[in-house]
């Protein structure tokens, strides 16, 4: 069973820092939803793409290539692909900035 969703934009997600660049989800959050995050610098709301699950990531304005990822004011990877306004942030589109790759010695 799935709790039913806050009615009000708002507290359908958090921003944790005015620098982010994603927003997380309080809620599941249905694709289409209109969503204006508790927190977000920008007041316009985000129509969310595709379906966001609780504790999830999506993006709050475009994200490049390459480009940082940012939560808690924080950089915690990169795009590994273009990611869109809306879109779900998650392994398929980021690379974690906390992997640790092995060295060979």
């Amino acid at each position: 069973m799935h709790p039913s969703p806050p009615q009000a934009l708002g507290e359908q997600a958090l921003v944790l820092d005015p620098r982010d660049n994603v927003a997380t989800a309080l809620c599941l959050i249905e694709a289409q939803a209109a969503v204006r995050p508790i927190g977000a610098a920008d007041p316009a709301p985000v129509v969310v793409r595709e379906p966001v699950a609780l504790c999830h990531k999506f993006a709050l304005r475009a994200i490049a290539r390459g480009d940082a990822v940012i939560k808690y004011g924080q950089q915690i990877g990169f795009a590994s692909q273009a990611i869109a306004a809306g879109e779900h942030v998650h392994t398929h589109n980021l690379t974690s900035a906390y992997t640790v790759h092995a060295v060979a010695g």
